[in-house]
């Protein structure tokens, strides 16, 4: 039976390779939907379908406790999904899954400063170089025929940021015994609460006939159910047992699964640059836990 250290790193896992085909998910509804659509009725059914999912009735153990949930959601639902879909939609999916990939680093920086209970080693930077030098192979792969928007690389710049901040709150959160699911239940609420001003500033009017083709219903059901229902939990959860930055190093994954994933669906060529830096992204993932943290508390 798996403890709870090995359960996270499932947890982390499984949540790394559904998130991974987001991106080209995400880009398939841009051809019928703006960002803002997509980021509305993707996290509204999410957020209806976590009310099925039971969860301890516990009290807020402090008042103030409640700007950790609405920053949480702010940052990770509100900020980030805005960021990541405006990115897609005039950026490719390799550019944007490489930035977003950096969040690690922030989320390492934002943990001293703010959590002071995860230190990283020389080993994380070691690994995180050695990661990134990976992913800049996938991502040359499939943009040196294509032109680098640079509004495109400080949105998903934005997201990389907004979900260091997002890791950081839900870690927090989770030190005071918050049941996993209430945590992600409350952050959506918060997200589609600041998100509601976007809809109505960007005229919210999604067309119907284009929602029920099956590819686009497909779609929009995972990334709602699967993608950002489940995969929350699942992600708060590894928080919760693994800590902030041992978890977001598996996002050095994330644009291995959407590269690939991009190459099948959408007729990218698979190249040995691909296969190469997707082995060193793996090199670094390993690097980046072999050892690499000082904990002065949990």
């Amino acid at each position: 039976m798996l403890d709870k250290t090995s359960t996270g790193h499932a947890a982390s896992l499984f949540t790394i390779l559904v998130w991974g085909t987001t991106f080209t998910s995400t880009k398939l509804l841009l051809r019928y939907f703006t960002p803002t659509e997509i980021q509305i009725i993707r996290n509204s059914f999410a957020f209806l379908a976590l009310f099925l999912l039971k969860s301890e009735k516990t009290p807020l153990a402090k008042k103030w406790h409640e700007l950790l949930f609405a920053g949480a959601g702010i940052c990770g639902i509100t900020l980030y999904y805005v960021f990541e879909n405006n990115a897609l939609s005039i950026s490719t999916v390799a550019n944007t899954s490489l930035i977003v990939a950096t969040s690690p680093l922030f989320t390492a920086l934002l943990s001293l400063w703010f959590l002071k209970a995860e230190r990283p080693g020389p080993l994380f930077y070691v690994g995180f170089l050695t990661a990134i030098s990976g992913i800049a192979m996938i991502s040359i792969n499939g943009l040196m025929n294509l032109q680098l928007n640079p509004l495109g690389d400080l949105l998903a710049l934005g997201a990389s940021v907004a979900w260091a901040a997002y890791s950081i709150f839900t870690k927090k959160l989770s030190t005071y015994g918050y049941d996993t699911v209430r945590i992600t239940r409350r952050v959506f609420g918060y997200g589609l609460l600041f998100s509601l001003p976007l809809a109505l500033l960007s005229g919210f009017r999604p067309a119907l006939d284009a929602l029920a083709m099956p590819v686009n219903l497909f779609n929009i059901l995972f990334l709602s159910l699967c993608a950002s229902a489940l995969c929350f939990v699942a992600w708060n959860f590894a928080v919760k047992m693994l800590g902030a930055v041992r978890t977001s190093v598996y996002i050095y994954l994330v644009p291995v699964v959407s590269v690939t994933t991009s190459a099948i669906v959408l007729g990218e060529t698979v190249t040995w640059m691909l296969v190469t830096g997707a082995a060193l992204t793996l090199l670094g993932l390993f690097l980046s836990e072999l050892k690499s943290f000082r904990r002065q508390s949990r």
